[in-house]
């Protein structure tokens, strides 16, 4: 690692303090004390080398608190039995946190994306320790944040001490995604590959699958040339990526992005050449994706990775030319309320950036907020257009905030409609086989 750190550097003024810094897992984790406040770096960039060496220390601690957005694949202080040494507080919910948040094993704390590192800048949460994965410091000694700029970046530079495990496949990430090896406490050196979650897939039938095309359809048809998108992850951005092949000019500010945008840059449809802000860069936070993607953006000029104060400010999106906000949904009711973060009382994922957008979309020039979701669930039994959400249900976009919602029967538009039009509007989308039953309530309770 010593070689590959110092091969091309032009100059070595910070290799004797990188030097001094370096330890063992082992001994870098030794710093952490029971009750401490640890802030993780999350999604692909969770540093497991070091999360390993610390719940070997699991019998020796308690309570340390534990504090991250997603993460993707199974972590070991969040398994059963690990409670009285390791406490998981999370922002936004993958499955395994997901488990031990609906078993009372760990916390859920809902907030907007934009806010998040805006909690450890402000002092309202004051961590010990921050655990860190970055690449290899360059010749002035700044290493990137890689995969994961957005939540790690803030929280990071507030934490007391900050343990850095530093990986040379981790890629060099460009825009205000650095840190100087000084600011680290301690350094400890890996090589091994960096998490990946590949091109979304899910196991739908046929049928389902010509749901989320006609879907990607119907969203396809509202971007106009030289709109800036938020191209998140998932069946919908992928169905709406398959009908973008005829638009031109089309730009990227998104909180983070997926293997997909590689194909639209390199077929020209891509160029962020009508931004108004950043002209010619995709703008992000944190990217979720396969080993390709990451060599993608690698060095790449062409893409700035921000704190995702900046990226998810909904002044600073509503600065983006006719920007499309493209999220998603679990169900919303026929007057316009979106539940996205649980299943009635179960609690499922968070808020995420959808409110960041949608307000930003909204305001911005020629903007368009989208919500899209089929119309019913993956066995067509039960309509995700209902007369009222689940019991417990939350409300992450609530009515005045939506504008576009679209299912595979069409779009409804509601900004500035009456509960009477919107509900005409939702059960026109719905599935012909619960309108009825829709309109039904809407009846009884004088909606319509």
């Amino acid at each position: 690692m010593q070689e590959l750190i110092t091969k091309n550097i032009k100059s070595t003024f910070w290799l004797q303090n990188y030097k001094s810094k370096l330890r063992t897992p082992e001994e870098a984790v030794k710093v952490v004390k029971s009750g401490d406040k640890i802030v993780m770096h999350g999604n692909c960039a969770f540093p497991m080398t070091l999360i390993n060496a610390l719940v070997a220390r699991k019998d020796e601690l308690e309570r340390v608190e534990i504090l991250h957005a997603l993460t993707v694949g199974d972590l070991p202080y969040l398994q059963s039995g690990m409670e009285r040494s390791f406490h998981h507080i999370s922002f936004f919910m993958g499955a395994a946190a997901r488990k031990a948040v609906n078993e009372g094993r760990a916390d859920f704390t809902p907030i907007y994306l934009y806010e998040y590192p805006l909690l450890f800048a402000k002092g309202l949460i004051k961590p010990n320790i921050a655990f860190v994965h970055l690449s290899p410091p360059d010749e002035h000694g700044f290493c990137s944040f890689g995969v994961e700029v957005g939540l790690i970046k803030t929280a990071a530079e507030n934490s007391d001490i900050i343990i850095a495990q530093i990986n040379p496949q981790m890629p060099r990430a460009l825009g205000d995604s650095f840190i100087h090896i000084n600011k680290l406490t301690y350094i400890v050196e890996v090589d091994e590959p960096i998490a990946e979650l590949p091109q979304f897939k899910e196991d739908l039938t046929p049928e389902m699958r010509e749901v989320y095309t006609k879907i990607g359809q119907n969203i396809a048809e509202l971007i106009e040339d030289g709109s800036t998108l938020q191209m998140g992850i998932g069946v919908i951005p992928d169905s709406v990526s398959k009908f973008l092949d005829t638009k031109k000019d089309l730009g990227i500010h998104s909180e983070m992005f997926s293997d997909g945008i590689i194909d639209l840059v390199n077929k020209g449809i891509i160029t962020n050449r009508r931004k108004k802000l950043h002209v010619g860069k995709t703008i992000a936070g944190f990217v979720l994706g396969s080993r390709k993607l990451y060599d993608y953006i690698d060095n790449n000029p062409s893409i700035e990775f921000h704190p995702q104060e900046y990226v998810n400010d909904p002044f600073v999106i509503a600065q983006n030319y006719k920007m499309v906000a493209i999220n998603s949904a679990l169900e919303i009711d026929i007057t316009g309320q979106v539940c996205s973060d649980s299943i009635g009382s179960k609690l499922y994922s968070g808020f995420g950036g959808q409110v960041d957008f949608i307000r930003g979309a909204a305001r911005s020039e020629g903007g368009k907020p989208i919500i899209a979701l089929p119309s019913t669930t993956k066995d067509f039994k039960i309509s995700r257009i209902v007369s009222t959400l689940k019991p417990g249900a939350g409300v992450v976009t609530n009515r005045a905030d939506v504008h576009y919602v679209v299912t595979e029967y069409g779009v409804a538009y509601l900004h500035g409609k009456s509960i009477r039009e919107r509900v005409y509007q939702l059960i026109n989308i719905a599935h012909p086989d619960f309108r009825d039953e829709l309109k039904f309530y809407a009846k009884k309770n004088n909606y319509i």
